[in-house]
């Protein structure tokens, strides 16, 4: 196989979701080079799970801490099996919300084969069947697990369209899969099911209301050192961060920051701001969370020096889109 870090075109191909732009995409990943694809979360940053020299590719791509797992996707709920041991809460889990925007750690099967750089080295291995169809029909013609972490730099904002890539990684990737604008626009939900009671260990796309319905219970949150030494995708305490300072439930707006507005709520001093957009005018958390990402790279390109967020509710998706903004406004 080719070396990834020395095969990276000088330019990255976009990429149609086509027959022939699936037969592209996975013609580069086989030779090791990453590709960016759709999901209905978030574009995903690809590369062959199995193969250390294309995890590594994606690693130094992103800029991203060796310590922090990879989700690796697969088509289907079978192939997802041969690469991690499911308990009785993850086959509840998978079998409620897949294909779809849940993430499940599990330990990793004898037979796995997620190499152990994509794992972090740890005995566990994040696995995911996204509900995009263009995701599952990439997968399915790769045949092999998909590390897939979100296709920007780590540390700034998750990319919902091809031009996020693009923004973040063009020149540092071979191609991006363009299957328009992604639907949840959050990252997965990450469960982790080790054994005793499913552990929720990122907020995303499945509300925890939905797991409570589904699992009986509502699961405990993450323990304080996977802040540290994570075990699942996604839970550095400083993450998804803009370039400007992120100073979060502002009811008052001071001269020259840009505001970022949740519904009717204007708060005091709105008229100072340099810039304003709402991720919903009718309180929307759904169209909240799809539309997070993009509104805060929108507003950081005004040059404000901090943006000011509203109170939003933690109510359903509510609590994921605060997961987030808490990750952008921690101290980095």
């Amino acid at each position: 196989m080719s070396n990834p870090g020395s095969t990276v075109p000088a330019e990255t191909r976009l990429l149609s979701a086509d027959s022939a732009g699936l037969a592209e995409a996975v013609a580069f990943l086989r030779a090791g080079r990453l590709v960016a694809f759709p999901t209905e979360t978030v574009y995903g940053l690809g590369g062959d799970a199995t193969e250390p020299a294309a995890v590594a590719a994606i690693y130094a791509a992103k800029t991203r801490p060796s310590f922090n797992p990879l989700i690796s996707h697969l088509p289907d709920t079978e192939s997802a099996r041969r690469q991690g041991a499911f308990d009785a809460e993850a086959n509840t889990l998978a079998a409620a919300f897949w294909p779809g925007p849940l993430t499940l750690v599990v330990p990793a099967s004898a037979q796995t084969e997620v190499c152990d750089l994509a794992r972090a080295g740890l005995p566990s291995v994040a696995l995911r069947v996204p509900g995009s169809e263009a995701a599952r029909a990439l997968l399915d013609a790769f045949g092999r697990p998909l590390a897939g972490p979100s296709a920007n730099r780590s540390g700034r904002v998750s990319p919902t369209r091809a031009a996020h890539v693009l923004e973040d990684l063009s020149g540092r990737i071979a191609a991006v899969l363009d299957g328009g604008d992604t639907q949840v626009g959050l990252e997965s939900t990450v469960v982790a099911c080790l054994g005793g009671r499913a552990r929720l260990l990122r907020p995303g796309g499945i509300t925890r209301e939905r797991l409570r319905d589904v699992l009986g219970y509502d699961p405990a949150g993450p323990d304080e050192a996977d802040s540290h030494a994570p075990v699942g995708p996604g839970l550095l305490a400083s993450h998804y961060a803009p370039n400007a300072r992120v100073r979060l439930d502002a009811t008052r707006i001071a001269k020259g920051e840009a505001v970022l507005l949740f519904g009717a709520f204007r708060p005091e001093g709105f008229e100072e701001a340099c810039a304003s957009m709402n991720l919903s005018e009718r309180g929307d958390t759904a169209e909240a969370a799809a539309r997070l990402f993009g509104t805060l790279r929108d507003l950081d390109a005004s040059g404000a020096q901090t943006i000011a967020v509203v109170p939003i509710s933690p109510e359903g998706l509510g609590e994921a889109i605060r997961d987030r903004l808490g990750r952008a406004a921690a101290p980095r």
